[in-house]
C-alpha cells in the first residue's frame, strides 16, 4: 500500500546530508515551508546550497537557516529586500556565496531539470554581468545565453492538501515555485495544512501528482510574520 505520510517533521527531513543542494519553495513569505526549515535547523545539516526565490525574510524560515550559518551558497533571484538583513550581512562579510539568477530563468532552469533538458538558450541577461563566461549564440538575429538545468538533492515544499499517495493541491499564491521544484529534486518533502482520503481530491485540481512526492507531513500552522 502506497502511503507517503510521515508522522513528524523530524522524520520528514531525515537523511538530508551535509553539502546537499536543497530547493525551498516560497515567494516572499507566501508558500514558505517554515516548519520543515525549522526541523532542518534542528537536524543540523550544514554546508548547504539553497535554491529559492528570495534569500530569507528577517529571521523566519530561510532567514533562520541562514542565521544558523548552515548555508554555503544561495542561488536566488531576489537576495535583497527590506528584511533580508541576515543574508546581506553574511554576503557583505564574505561568509556566503551568491549565484544571482533572473526569476524567469531560474524557473526555467528548474523546469529543465524536471524535463531532462540539460541546458537551453535564453535572451535574458545577454550583454550583462550575469552572462559573463557563459556561452552565447545568435539565433535568427537575436542574441542568447546558454543556461544549464538546476538540479537538487531535496526539495522542501509547502502545499495545502495531500492524500496518502502524495497528490497535492496548493492555496493561491502559496503555490509559486512548489510544483516545479517538486518535480526537479531527487527527494521531495512536503508540509501540508490538511490531509485527505484517496478520492477526496478532484483529479482536475491536483497540481502536483504523487509520483513527484516522497514524504508528506501535516503541520499545525504558525502565524506568518508580515514583511515590512
Amino acid at each position: 500500500m502506497i502511503n507517503k505520510f510521515v508522522s513528524s517533521l523530524q522524520e520528514a527531513v531525515q537523511g538530508i546530508h551535509d553539502g546537499a543542494t536543497i530547493m525551498i519553495s516560497g515567494f516572499g513569505t507566501a508558500g514558505i515551508p517554515a516548519e520543515l526549515i525549522d526541523a532542518l535547523i534542528e537536524q543540523q545539516a550544514r554546508e548547504l546550497t539553497v535554491i529559492s526565490n528570495n534569500a530569507g525574510n528577517a529571521e523566519y524560515g530561510l532567514g533562520a537557516l541562514l542565521k544558523e550559518r548552515r548555508v554555503r551558497k544561495m542561488i536566488c533571484s531576489f537576495p535583497r529586500q527590506v528584511d533580508s538583513y541576515v543574508f546581506d550581512e553574511l554576503y557583505r562579510s564574505g561568509k556566503i556565496e551568491l549565484e544571482l539568477v533572473p526569476q524567469g530563468t531560474m524557473a526555467e532552469r528548474i523546469r529543465a531539470a524536471a524535463a531532462g533538458i540539460g541546458a537551453f538558450f535564453t535572451p535574458t541577461a545577454y550583454g550583462t554581468e550575469l552572462a559573463e563566461n557563459k556561452e552565447t549564440r545568435t539565433i535568427d538575429g537575436r542574441n542568447y545565453v546558454l543556461e544549464h538545468a538546476l538540479h537538487a538533492d531535496f526539495a522542501l515544499v509547502k502545499a495545502w492538501r495531500a492524500d496518502r499517495w502524495g497528490n497535492l493541491t496548493y492555496r493561491m499564491t502559496a503555490r509559486n515555485f512548489g510544483p516545479v521544484m517538486a518535480s526537479a529534486a531527487k527527494t521531495t518533502i512536503v508540509q501540508v495544512d490538511d490531509t485527505v482520503e484517496l478520492g477526496d481530491l478532484d483529479p482536475e485540481c491536483i497540481v502536483t501528482p504523487g509520483i513527484y512526492v516522497d514524504r508528506v507531513v501535516k503541520v499545525k500552522q504558525q502565524a506568518t510574520p508580515k514583511s515590512n
